[in-house]
């Protein structure tokens, strides 16, 4: 599995030396720049860890360019129902129940872990890692892909448009709507849509939402509130259905760059 280059490329991770690499890009991002924290992380190898890494698979976007050892640029975390059976459950399901989705007899896949070096943001290698993205769900016949993506903080009052519009504007239906477990729930119909100023709301949307809402995503009931990873938390789904042969088209040429 390889990306556009001439240096930059995608590969799965082959073992331990990958996964520490993978694990000191999230410490750098996660732990350093957000403020998360968590009971397996090792402060003194800067490594963010947690009890799934070792059941899933790990995306990795390579700048080839980079000294030896410093070469992961990005990261993916995937989880597929099987891995999941071995782990116990999905990363997700401490934060949403996710019993529409496993009622649903779909192939489901969990994205998590997804972060990108801040030397390469807003460059194509979001549109590379997701373009491999695409190869593995076709490898495995995914049906549903979903996952957490966070915005930074824990306090919901400045949020209130971007978490008003996704819930109008972006809700699952109830077949696939996932809902935020008690004590983290934080409803998210904050707003009458009516209320909503969508041109504050889209800035306040991270890209990497942004870019799941354009593919067709959409969001479960209710955000979760993760103190201890300083965040606040929905869960995106995406059924890969509604990924017509138009956006594909798009979203190929945008990963070729």
């Amino acid at each position: 599995m390889s990306g556009a280059g001439p240096d930059l490329v995608t590969r799965m991770a082959r073992g331990e030396a990958d996964l520490r690499a993978a694990q000191r890009l999230r410490y750098e991002v996660f732990v350093e720049e957000l403020g998360g924290d968590g009971p397996l992380v090792d402060h003194a190898a800067r490594l963010e860890r947690d009890a799934f890494d070792g059941f899933t698979d790990h995306l990795l976007l390579c700048d080839r360019a980079r000294a030896p050892g410093e070469e992961v640029i990005a990261v993916y975390r995937l989880m597929r129902a099987d891995q999941a059976a071995a782990a116990g459950g999905f990363y997700s399901a401490s934060e949403f129940d996710l019993g529409p989705l496993e009622r649903s007899g779909r192939r489901l896949l969990e994205l998590g872990r997804s972060c990108l070096h801040r030397d390469y943001r807003g460059g194509q290698g979001m549109y590379l890692l997701w373009a491999a993205l695409a190869d593995y769900v076709a490898e495995h016949e995914i049906d549903i892909l979903f996952g957490v993506a966070s915005f930074h903080g824990t306090d919901p009052a400045p949020l209130e448009p971007a978490l008003s519009l996704l819930h109008a504007r972006h809700l699952a239906p109830e077949t696939l709507r996932v809902r935020a477990r008690a004590p983290g729930f934080q409803p998210m119909d904050i707003l009458p849509e009516e209320r909503i100023d969508r041109r504050a709301a889209m800035a306040q949307i991270p890209a990497l939402i942004k870019g799941y809402l354009r593919l067709g995503g959409m969001v479960g009931e209710g955000a979760f509130i993760d103190r201890a990873f300083n965040t606040i938390d929905v869960c995106l789904i995406l059924d890969t259905v509604r990924l017509d042969e138009t956006r594909r088209r798009i979203y190929s040429r945008s990963a070729a760059g």
